[in-house]
């Protein structure tokens, strides 16, 4: 049993993530979950991967196209590959995957159920149902291509798949979570979010409750007479991420944005690197870890602008910048040491982390700062002497020319702006 928490729609886009990014998004996006189960256990976990606005934020944050389709395999590839070697101490196992690893979920849910002691048969029977629901129950024009299920050894779990529409070039994600559960065909979706594609079969709908009550007497009828009860079904909520791939102002809450970038210059950074114990801390890795802190223990409304958490580590083809490898990694230290000393019961730096969170949203009521193009145009000066990397190479004005169609802003302006001081 299960309800579905909510669903997204993405534009469909291709190529692969390259290996220099995919090794530190499987390492962030560890520590990320570690310090999520340290402060709210496996359940908190998982009922933030079940959301797909935090889902949206937690692979922005990791340095992934904001709203791409490629978002859900390769957050789900980074979760397998960080938390396999750790399954056992956290007591959380990804299973499944894209294409044929999706066909091998119900042998890994049944390895799973050997070493914890669950029942196995019921994921099994859980991972299939849910992909019957959303392939075949709810006819929306996508078909399934990927299915995660990710699964506490208390027997909690959360479903995350995704289906493509070739001719509309979207994938449609689709994340379920057992905590809440009622039934697998009774609106088993808290929301549906995505573009309308049009009439929809949609037989988890209560209003479909007499279609599926007389389901097998409709089929003695004429198929014209199944049609027109099918058209009867809709969907329900719907929500759309853009198609543009570059981050606009307009996707972004620039207040909240002011108040990270506010944190990371007036926040109390000499305080926290002293708490962190991280080298070389400076402003801008502060943004970075300030984004991720925020990823790990902001409230569920925090999510609804998803590209703000590109500003953290930029994204891989460029959008809204090149990922600053030497930021993403001192953000990777800072996270790593955190997890370290909690491990050993010392979770200061975790809850420094926690306060970073609250310092940003005290902020952002009285931040201000400069304009959406400002802080984009001081990211691409900066990229370089930061080791910005994207799928098309290292940060320069050729790549700057390629990916935003314009001159090359120029060198950095230090203080200019005021941003990020001069360190990184």
């Amino acid at each position: 049993m299960g309800t579905r928490s909510g669903t997204a729609s993405l534009p469909l886009h291709g190529g692969r993530v390259p290996r220099w990014l995919a090794t530190r998004m499987a390492t962030l996006g560890a520590a990320i979950t570690e310090v999520i189960v340290i402060r709210e256990g496996r359940a908190g976990f998982l009922q933030r991967l079940s959301d797909p606005f935090w889902f949206q934020a937690f692979g922005a944050v990791l340095g992934m196209d904001w709203h791409s389709s490629g978002i859900t395999t390769s957050v789900v590839g980074a979760l397998k590959r960080g938390l396999g070697p750790r399954a056992a101490e956290l007591g959380l196992h990804v299973c499944g995957g894209r294409g044929r690893h999706s066909r091998r979920t119900p042998d890994e849910l049944l390895a799973v159920a050997d070493r914890t002691g669950l029942d196995g048969e019921a994921l099994v029977r859980a991972s299939k149902l849910t992909a019957k629901v959303d392939n075949t129950a709810m006819q929306d024009g996508f078909q399934l291509y990927l299915h995660a299920f990710v699964v506490g050894d208390d027997g909690e779990w959360v479903v995350i798949q995704q289906g493509m529409n070739g001719e509309a070039r979207q994938a449609r994600r689709y994340h379920w979570r057992s905590a809440a559960v009622r039934s697998f065909v009774d609106e088993p979706h808290d929301a549906v979010v995505g573009a309308p594609q049009g009439a929809i079969v949609n037989l988890t709908d209560r209003r479909a409750l007499a279609a599926r009550d007389v389901s097998v007497g409709l089929l003695e009828e004429s198929p014209d007479a199944v049609v027109d009860e099918l058209r009867r079904i809709t969907t329900g909520r719907l929500l759309q991420l853009p198609s543009h791939h570059e981050v606009r102002a307009s996707d972004v809450f620039l207040r909240r944005l002011h108040g990270v970038l506010a944190t990371a210059r007036d926040g109390g950074v000499a305080g926290f690197e002293d708490l962190l114990l991280t080298r070389g801390l400076g402003p801008r890795t502060m943004q970075a870890i300030a984004l991720v802190a925020e990823v790990a223990h902001g409230a569920p409304s925090r999510f609804d602008d998803p590209a703000r958490f590109a500003f953290a580590h930029g994204g891989k083809d460029g959008h809204p910048f090149p990922v600053p490898l030497r930021v993403y990694d001192r953000t990777i230290e800072a996270l790593r040491q955190a997890v370290d000393r909690a491990r050993v019961g010392r979770s200061d730096k975790v809850e420094a982390l926690q306060r970073l969170d609250r310092r940003a949203r005290e902020l952002e009521r009285l931040a201000s700062g400069p304009s959406f193009d400002e802080i984009m145009d001081d990211e691409w000066r900066r990229s370089p002497a930061r080791g910005g990397m994207t799928v098309l190479g290292p940060a320069g004005p050729e790549v700057d020319q390629q990916v935003r169609g314009g001159a090359s802003p120029g060198p950095p302006r230090p203080r200019q702006l005021g941003l990020f001081g001069v360190g990184s």
